[in-house]
């Protein structure tokens, strides 16, 4: 597993891929924390059962109130070529 990211600056011009992370701290209420590891648990049956064709998913689109949030996205491994992944 690898983690990946933007900050701020980065995220709005997206002029360059995303970076390797050593740490993410979830600062969150036990609530927000409940709904993230639902879809966390969703998105790896999602993953299970539809192999090489799951690409990725959005914590937003499948879990109200994370709108104003920063994006959270489970990505198949299989799909993904992020930047410093040698």
């Amino acid at each position: 597993m690898r983690i990946y990211g933007y900050i701020d600056e980065e995220a709005s011009a997206e002029k360059s891929g995303p970076m390797v992370l050593s740490e993410v701290t979830l600062v969150a209420s036990p609530e927000e924390l409940r709904n993230i590891a639902s879809f966390l648990v969703s998105s790896a049956q999602r993953m299970e059962r539809m192999g090489a064709s799951y690409d990725h998913e959005h914590l937003a689109d499948k879990q109200p109130g994370f709108d104003d949030s920063p994006h959270l996205i489970v990505f198949n491994p299989v799909h993904f070529h992020g930047t410093g992944d040698q």
